[in-house]
């Protein structure tokens, strides 16, 4: 990716005020764009197809398809790195989500800036597919 274009990101989650919060992260953030907002995995999956973005945030647990899900079939046909995002500390469904082929996980409690940083970090080092 060219260091002059905005970094696109699509997040998805099915808190609303979440989705708000996270974007007005990204809005503070140099150079990363919100390309696009999902409410579940299934709509994740379609979005990301519909918008091409360079990296996805992702939320665990959601109605419709789970984040897990969502980021096996992203990762598999669309080659979009994913960084995962909890509330929970359940290592199970973290590494459920790792195996499935997010690049790195971020709990939603953690610094706004650790979340920029991951998804620079993601994007940087390219995903192995």
């Amino acid at each position: 990716m060219p260091q002059s274009r905005s970094l696109r990101v699509l997040i998805v989650d099915d808190d609303p005020h979440f989705l708000d919060a996270l974007e007005a992260v990204f809005a503070r953030a140099e150079r990363v764009e919100v390309v696009g907002r999902a409410a579940n995995g299934a709509e994740a999956v379609r979005r990301t197809a519909e918008l091409g973005p360079d990296a996805i945030t992702m939320d665990i647990d959601m109605p419709i398809m789970d984040g897990v899900e969502a980021t096996q079939r992203i990762v598999e046909s669309l080659h979009v790195p994913v960084v995962m995002l909890s509330a929970s500390q359940s290592g199970e469904r973290i590494d459920e989500a790792l195996a499935a082929g997010a690049v790195a996980h971020v709990y939603k409690a953690s610094p706004a800036d650790d979340l920029s940083q991951t998804i620079r970090a993601a994007v940087a080092q390219g995903t192995p597919y």
